[in-house]
């Protein structure tokens, strides 16, 4: 097994620097990792990206664009070929209707490339012309995320984790009385079918809840492996020296057996060769929800950084370590659900959130940053007048229960803290609620699109993540 990992690791290694070696002489390629937490809009993000780098007009902070070096944009042929294909033009159409909806959320992994035509700024430009940088977008489930962290569990550990949250989440208290106790008892198909499907009904409830870490997180997509034995089990207390044919042995080994034939191949053949990556947030679902899912939230982030393998790019680092990812972006998404005036404390709760996953990252020479935005605005702003007072609020089409567009409606969430902290404290103190006021969380749809020729879809602050993510080489 060692001499397997240490074979895989070196031949990985190769294959990275022949990469190298092949972008450095001939078309650098950057692979951008993209993904989320829970609704945090990992499709809407793609797709507005993509949108906007082939008509630049709202593209301002990506400064190749506004320095008139980025000459054209284009997608071609992905070079994964066994990875579906991003949807993209049925993405953009969803949103593009005269009455948009949001297309549908991620469930798979799938890959789209973007070409750009770019024109070397410095020495270069008088010894070269343009030359075609490609951004490969990987788009995979938050859920896969998450399962990462496993890699460096026990059975035992996973367990304890989550037994311990279980009891925050919604019937979780009630399963954890059903799973002690069952594990010193003999294997029983039936038994552990059962187990593992309220387990499952608990991860949805929890992640409808507001809950992050809601793992393993094909038990929440399974997909083509629903039903098989590498997803029918469940935390168990701890047995002391349970008996070979026990349940817990049993869930031990199949959780065993998750780790090595569904998480391992995901960091493998996708995970272990992102160079950028992005991690969306829906932060403003996590404080609606309470103080104790913006704590499970800052943990999950935390645990979030375990999974990446942050550094520089060096070309013997990659011969002899394989790849690490160089720029981590945390994003909350859905600023457009505030009125700008709250965009900096937005940013500010991002960042304290992600404080420590951000510190480790830099540690080990990535470079990190947290901001608010929306891929797609789907609002406008307008100040109301309310019992004297001037109130900054968001106008939109609400979205009604099953999808469709509702009214519209003029919303104030309430109004976010100066100092994180005093959102921060009390989730990291265990409190059931807020003490001062609830924030509210409304759900819109999708505004109509009327672009003008060159015009992307409208955003905030796209722009600056993407010259955070790759502006730099291009």
């Amino acid at each position: 097994m060692v001499i397997g990992t240490i074979a895989d690791t070196l031949t990985r290694g190769v294959e990275n620097v022949t990469d190298t070696l092949t972008e450095s002489f001939f078309e650098p390629s950057i692979r951008l990792g993209v993904t989320g937490l829970s609704r945090a809009g990992k499709t809407v993000f793609i797709t507005s990206l993509i949108a906007n780098m082939l008509d630049r007009g709202r593209m301002p902070q990506l400064v190749a664009e506004r320095e008139g070096r980025l000459l054209t944009a284009f997608l071609q042929p992905q070079p994964d070929d066994t990875v579906p294909r991003f949807d993209y033009e049925s993405h953009l159409a969803a949103l593009t209707t005269p009455e948009p909806v949001w297309p549908d959320s991620t469930r798979a992994i799938s890959e789209l490339r973007l070409s750009l035509r770019v024109r070397p700024v410095g020495l270069l430009a008088g010894l070269q012309g343009p030359r075609t940088v490609h951004l490969d977008i990987i788009d995979y489930p938050g859920e896969w995320l998450l399962d990462l962290g496993l890699m460096d569990k026990s059975f035992a550990q996973w367990s304890e984790q989550m037994l311990g949250r279980m009891g925050h989440w919604p019937g979780g208290e009630a399963l954890a009385g059903q799973l002690s106790g069952v594990g010193a008892q003999e294997m029983d198909e039936v038994l552990a079918k059962r187990l593992a499907a309220a387990y499952t009904e608990v991860l949805h409830a929890a992640r409808a809840d507001g809950f992050s870490d809601c793992s393993p997180g094909r038990f929440l997509l399974p997909g083509e492996m629903e039903g098989s034995p590498v997803l029918t089990f469940a935390p168990l207390p701890l047995v002391e020296q349970p008996a070979r044919k026990s349940l817990y042995r049993e869930f031990e080994r199949r959780f065993e057996a998750y780790k090595a034939k569904v998480v391992r191949p995901f960091f493998r053949d996708h995970f272990s060769r992102i160079d950028r990556q992005i991690v969306l947030v829906d932060a403003l679902g996590a404080i609606h929800a309470g103080p104790r899912a913006v704590e499970d939230l800052r943990q999950t982030l935390a645990d979030i950084l375990t999974a990446f393998r942050p550094g520089g790019n060096a070309f013997l680092s990659q011969l002899l370590r394989g790849k690490r990812v160089e720029k981590i972006l945390f994003a909350a998404t859905k600023a457009d659900h505030l009125h700008h005036t709250q965009h900096p404390r937005l940013t500010a709760i991002m960042e304290a959130l992600t404080r420590d996953a951000r510190d480790r990252a830099r540690f080990a020479g990535a470079e990190t940053q947290a901001l608010s935005l929306a891929a797609l605005r789907a609002t406008t702003e307008q100040v109301i007048n309310h019992g004297g007072r001037d109130l900054a609020c968001v106008r939109g089409a609400l979205l009604n229960a099953d999808g469709t567009r509702g009214k519209q409606a003029a919303f104030y969430p309430g109004e976010l803290p100066e100092d994180p902290g005093h959102l921060l404290a009390p989730a990291r103190q265990g409190a059931e609620k807020w003490l001062d006021t609830d924030y509210k969380v409304m759900r819109f749809a999708p505004a109509p699109l009327s672009l003008k020729p060159g015009e992307g879809p409208p955003h905030i602050r796209l722009d600056r993540a993407a010259q955070f993510l790759f502006g730099d080489r291009l």
